[in-house]
Order: C-alpha cells, then structure tokens, then sequence
C-alpha cells in the first residue's frame, strides 16, 4: 500500500481510532481516581570513612550492600515497630521498606511506603535512626582511624512525602496510546475485510489498475417504479 492509501482509510475511518483512544484515557483516568493513593518517603544516609584512604574507601562501598540487607532485617523492624509504635508486623513492615544503596556517592536511600504518608514517613524517619544509632555502637568497639561514620543528611520532616501511585497523567497517557493502537488495527482490520468489496470507481481502479472513463447510474426504486407507469400508460393509449 502506499502513503495515499493509508491517507485515504485513515481519513475514512481514522474517527473510529480517536473513538477508542478517548474511551480508553478515560478508563484509565476513572480507573486510577479509583485506586488508593499509596505515599511515599525517604531518608538518604550518608556513608563516610574515617580517613581518605584508598582501601578504607573501597572497603566502605562493598558495605554499603551490606548495610542495605542489615536494614531490611526482621530485627531492625522490630526495632522500629517498638519505637514508633506501629500497629504491625515485621513482616508487612519490610513489605513497606526499600533501601538503595549508591556507592558513587557513599550514600544510603530509605523509602518507605503507604497509604498514610504519616506512617510512611515515621517508618522511614525511625528507620534511618536506628541505623545510624546501631552503627554508632559498632564504632565505639573500632578503632578510630578504621570506623565508618554513618549520618542522616535530611531529617524526613524537612523532605516531606509525595504521592507514589497512582499517577493519574501517566496511566491516561498511556491508556490514550494503548487506545490509538488498538483502534488503529481495528481500522486497518476493517480495510482488509473489506479489500475485495467494490463500491465506488476508485474501488475498480484500484483492483483492475485500469482508469474508469464512466460510470452507469444505478437504476433506483423510484426510477423503475416510473418507468413501469410510462409503459403502462402508452399501452393504454395504443389500446
């Protein structure tokens, strides 16, 4: 097919794409002013040796793996369950918890998330402080030169929170893309069932690939229906 071709189903029947696409953003739209908002807030740490030493340095990023899966344990949930008071489990907790570590920058990322953005950001905010508090512990049995300071650098109440899921622009968007698509092969579906059926003269032109130089008018009902009248009147006159 060529560029005309397309041109020419797309304007025959490029309503019927725009029609699914529309349907399809607003499903999204309604679908996602349905769902539960769930929230989310982080505390970034930061990782430091005590020296600028090459190998402490190197050592510290092997640990920041570490210390990401000695955060996501039962017991530094409970910890925090304790301590915050939380009406949960260790279990749904950590299902809350999510910890990135960043070893380019000697940092520690900990979201927390929920449908409160209050408890989201007490879990992240407690969180961060009994890390930092644990690892406090674990310095005073080190030497000075060999610890690895480890700090907030924003407390969660100066950050605030922001809405994780769901995201309302997004999922229309692509309810909206999904749609075209969808209604696209729809039209080009319809055009293919449909190649063999002659209607116009350029539906003949196209499938013999010969010009049309005319056209014989359609007789309709109301034509043959005066037709018969004439020659029922001039055989009354000839009778």
């Amino acid at each position: 097919m060529e560029l005309v071709d397309y041109l020419r189903i797309l304007s025959k029947r490029g309503w019927i794409a725009i029609l699914v696409a529309v349907v399809a953003a607003a499903t999204a739209f309604a679908v996602s002013k349905m769902q539960t908002p769930i929230y989310s807030a982080s505390v970034k740490l930061s990782v430091n040796p005590a020296r600028a030493d090459w190998g402490l340095s190197n050592t510290t990023k092997d640990l920041l793996r570490n210390y990401a899966e000695n955060i996501r344990t039962h017991k530094m949930a409970q910890e925090v369950i304790d301590r915050a008071q939380l009406d949960m489990d260790t279990t749904t907790l950590l299902g809350k918890l999510f910890v990135s570590p960043a070893a380019d920058t000697f940092t520690l990322q900990i979201e927390a998330r929920d449908t409160d953005p209050q408890v989201a950001m007490t879990i992240a905010q407690t969180m961060a402080e009994v890390f930092v508090e644990d690892r406090d512990a674990w310095n005073q049995r080190q030497d000075k030169r060999d610890r690895i300071e480890v700090s907030i650098l924003d407390s969660v109440w100066n950050l605030g929170y922001q809405q994780y899921s769901p995201n309302t622009k997004i999922n229309t968007s692509a309810g909206a893309l999904v749609g075209l698509l969808i209604g696209l092969l729809v039209v080009f579906f319809m055009e293919w069932l449909e190649q063999d059926v002659i209607r116009t003269d350029e539906d003949i032109e196209r499938a013999v690939q010969v010009t049309v130089l005319g056209v014989i008018p359609p007789v309709t009902s109301e034509s043959g229906s005066q037709a018969t009248e004439r020659r029922l009147a001039t055989a009354r006159r000839g009778a």
